[in-house]
């Protein structure tokens, strides 16, 4: 695809050059600075001046002014020119002869003494621009002979030339360049690469010189560029080896040049570009009779043969914006990547990432949004650059401006989409995406509240759901843009949340409460009422809590609570003392009831009051419940329940206070015994249990609960305590009687007492209280289970009594095998009574193998108390 990369601009016109002469031709040209020579065909130099004008509208043109020009006094044209700026030098080829001349006076430098200033028998030469030798003040040249087949090196000098090398090769070169010790050839048949200062060489690709005009250019350190067959630009390093893929030219190229990253071709009829980064051709210019292309320190020269031409480039951010003017995205960018190395580092960043910018934003024209986005961050877009796009987004604090120049063409989001609707929507969503990526990045820095309060806008009027996620975590939601936007949407539920993040967290409560008491509508959160609890339960603001909480206990006590029983015991939470709760509570009658069980059940707090407090609540909810009519059973059996558990469970509760209560009620007569097993007044317990209730299950259950924790004794009381009342009771008007004066009922609930818990009762004592007229097959299982029982004890005691004596014969076994241990005396070894040495082997021995003297033995034993009490009881006997 084309692109306008160069225009020809002329330098030297005709008639300044040669005047009324038809028949003079320009033959070579070389420029150095704003000095341009020019060689003719009649044997002439021509030196002019060059000077750049710009016009007031940037348009480069050239104006030349002619300074002198000098006949060489040879009858052939000019071949070739070059300069030696460093020597004021012009380096001349004519007539086979290479000479100097000076830059100025276009004198011809006269040879020095001794010494030679012109080569015979020359065909071509070559200046080396990265020059082996150090020397400032000389000039290394290639040259080919026309005699033989070599390369010869020299160096020029003011007044002379000075040959250093000679280097043969396989067939008579054509063409040359030379760039440090390395020289690229062509040869008659083929290119070839060749180091002159250790004769190594490297074959390129066969070429036929006859058919085709030879080309060979040093373009960079160590690179040329070549003509190949087929009509190809081929590049070679000094390696031979091709880094860059061939430029595809005309196979009648005349002369070739790179001006990165172009390179620039010439034939007979046409001036072609070509781009060294993807190898399209960029732009052709018309150019008849044109014979000479050159590039001198990156300004490119042409010439017919009756004029000169200079080849400008435009300016490359010029030549990229016309790319991206006509959307070639990707050819903008690879040439802005292609000219890094041209452009000074920080100018280059600048430019970059605004060519980024710029390729970006026409990809989001195209709605091609991956790709957008990848532009984007490369290029470290502000991002408000997009956000501004979508009218309304930014806030109206927001001190923002586009850049200048913009980066696109669009007014808005409206004039992106001319009214598509399906494209706004893609547009809406993409930027959503690409907020939510770039928010916590440091794409985001300097412009968070942009940002976020754009996001913001974006979700309530997508009805996204990420807009409580934003609300919920740390965000710079701007408070005044964003509260009209979420009432706009009908978003008060994330309104209140965006009231919390900017600590005004009575107005979010207010803003909640008319949601659930229906006077705003929202649909976002359907158990809105329970977060207002779960709010107000971790609310540091005490006040707040204490504002709110009635209206949560009346919307529902059973969840209102929860603010209070769940609020987070925390060194960071503000402490709400239970004495005050409870006072608060105290016009809540269920909730406080609710408060007192989480107090009591659940934190276990072992303070009487809150236990007296629960269980009389809990009573007087069962009197409650007794009083009304129709009487609600199951309820009823729920309160008892939890009464009845308290009333066993807690030993704290005031047991008196209770009792006197109750003591009026017949209904709850368990409830009285349970109170006084915690007097410890079991008999009038046990006398209520089964004469006035007949429960005889709950009067076993009493004594089970009375003596948990007990030690065994305590229970097996208990259990005897229950047997004699049922042996010695009497129901009332039942007359059946059974021996020790008890009725039927009471004889089968003694008895199934027994045969149940035989192994609590002490079975000889059992014995003595029963009657003698009951049989022992009634009694069966009780004696079965009593004899076992009275086996196992006997036995477990002569298990542990055989145990113990096997231990003792143990310890006996290991204090005989110490007293065999043998004991060592000397006379070096001295008694631990007397501290005198042993004088024979007869020794005593105390615990622990420490020998004493017999004497002393005696002596001590005659003098302890124990001998002397002995002593004074078998006298007085």
């Amino acid at each position: 695809m084309s692109v306008k990369a160069f225009e020809l601009v002329p330098a030297v016109e005709r008639d300044l050059l040669m005047g009324d002469k038809a028949r003079i031709n320009i033959e070579c040209i070389e420029c150095c600075g704003k000095r341009l020579y020019v060689g003719t065909n009649d044997c002439f130099i021509h030196h002019f001046l060059l000077d750049e004008v710009t016009s007031s509208k940037g348009k480069l043109s050239y104006s030349a002014q002619k300074k002198l020009q000098k006949y060489l006094g040879l009858k052939k044209p000019v071949a070739e020119l070059r300069a030696a700026s460093a020597l004021e030098r012009l380096i001349v080829l004519c007539d086979g002869i290479l000479f100097l001349v000076d830059m100025e006076t276009l004198e011809t430098v006269p040879s020095a003494a001794g010494g030679g200033a012109k080569i015979r028998g020359v065909t071509a030469f070559c200046i080396n621009e990265n020059p082996v030798n150090v020397d400032p003040f000389c000039v290394e040249m290639g040259i080919l002979s026309s005699k033989r087949r070599t390369v010869q090196i020299y160096m020029v000098y003011e007044d002379r030339v000075q040959l250093v090398k000679e280097v043969t090769t396989p067939e008579q070169p054509c063409a040359l360049s030379v760039d440090g010790y390395f020289l690229c050839l062509a040869l008659a048949t083929q290119y070839m690469i060749l180091n002159y200062s250790t004769g190594a060489f490297q074959d390129l690709f066969p070429y036929n010189s006859e058919e085709r005009r030879p080309i060979v250019k040093r373009i960079s350190r160590e690179e040329f560029l070549l003509a190949a067959p087929g009509g190809l630009g081929m590049f070679a390093n000094a390696e031979g080896v091709s880094q860059r893929a061939p430029v595809n030219w005309s196979e009648s190229v005349i002369g070739a040049a790179v001006c990165f990253p172009y390179v620039v071709a010439l034939d007979e009829s046409f001036i072609t570009i070509h781009s060294m980064l993807d190898q399209q051709l960029k732009q052709t210019l018309s150019f008849r009779d044109g014979h000479i292309l050159q590039d001198f320190e990156g300004k490119v020269i042409l010439a017919s043969t009756k004029a000169v031409y200079v080849l400008v480039p435009l300016p490359l951010e010029r030549q990229i914006q016309d790319l991206l003017a006509s959307h070639r995205v990707e050819e903008a960018l690879t040439l802005t990547e292609g000219a890094q190395k041209n452009i000074p580092k920080d100018k280059f960043q600048i430019l970059h990432k605004r060519i980024l910018q710029q390729a970006g934003f026409i990809h989001f024209g195209q709605l091609q949004f991956l790709e957008a986005k990848e532009l984007f961050r490369k290029g470290q877009l502000d991002v408000r650059e997009l956000i501004s796009l979508y009218p309304l987004l930014l806030p109206a604090s927001s001190s923002f401006t586009r850049c200048h120049p913009p980066l696109h063409e669009f007014a808005d989001l409206n004039h992106l989409a001319q009214g598509d609707q399906e494209k706004v929507l893609r547009c809406k969503k993409f930027l959503i995406s690409y907020l939510g990526e770039v928010r916590s990045t440091e794409v985001a820095n300097g412009c968070k509240e942009d940002v976020d309060t754009a996001l913001l806008k974006l979700y309530a009027e997508q009805d996204h759901d990420s807009l409580l996620d934003l609300l919920a975590s740390d965000n710079f939601c701007q408070l005044a843009d964003s509260v009209p936007w979420l009432e706009k949407y009908h978003k008060y539920f994330a309104l209140g949340l965006l009231y919390h993040c900017n600590g005004q967290d009575s107005a979010a409560l207010q803003l909640w409460i008319q949601v659930v008491d229906g006077d705003l509508q929202d649909s976002t959160r359907s158990d809105l009422y329970e977060y207002i609890v779960d709010f107000l339960c971790s609310c540091s603001n005490v006040d707040l809590v204490w504002k709110y909480a009635n209206w949560a206990l009346q919307k529902d006590p059973n969840i209102g609570i929860h603010i209070f029983t769940k609020r987070p015991i925390s060194k960071y939470q503000p402490h709400l003392k239970a004495d005050d709760v409870i006072t608060y509570l105290g016009k809540h009658g269920n909730a406080l009831l609710l408060y007192l069980e989480h107090l009591v059940l659940e934190r276990r707090l072992q303070k009487e009051k809150f236990h007296t407090h629960l269980a009389v609540l809990y009573l007087e909810r069962v009197l409650l419940l007794l009083t009304e009519s129709p009487t609600d059973e199951e309820k009823l059996t729920k309160a008892r329940e939890k009464l009845q558990a308290m009333l066993r469970e807690s030993n704290l509760y005031r047991v008196q206070f209770l009792l006197g209560k109750m003591e009026n009620c017949e209904q709850l007569l368990l409830e009285r015994a349970t109170v006084l097993g915690k007097l410890e007044e079991h008999d009038k317990a046990l006398h209520i249990l089964v004469h006035e209730l007949k429960d005889f299950a709950s009067a076993e259950a009493f004594c089970i609960w009375a003596s948990s924790c007990r030690e065994s004794s305590y229970r097996q009381q208990l259990f005897h305590l229950l047997l004699g009342v049922y042996l010695d009771g009497n129901l009332p008007g039942n007359s059946q009687t059974a021996g020790g004066g008890g009725n039927g009922d009471l004889k089968m609930a003694a008895v199934d007492l027994l045969n149940r818990h035989g192994e609590v009762f002490d079975a000889a004592r059992v014995l003595r209280m029963l009657p003698g007229d009951w049989s022992l097959q009634l009694l069966r299982p009780f004696l079965g289970r009593a004899v076992r029982a009275s086996m196992h004890a006997c036995r477990t005691s002569q298990i542990a009594l055989g145990l113990a004596h096997s231990e003792n014969l143990q310890l006996l076994h290991d204090r005989l095998k110490e007293r065999k241990k043998p004991i060592f005396v000397s006379e070096k070894k001295g008694c631990h009574l007397c501290h005198n040495t042993f004088s024979e082997p007869d020794v005593v021995s105390l615990p622990g193998g420490i020998p004493v003297h017999t004497h002393c033995v005696a002596q001590r034993v005659k003098d302890s108390p124990t001998k002397r009490q002995l002593t004074n009881s078998s006298n007085h006997t």
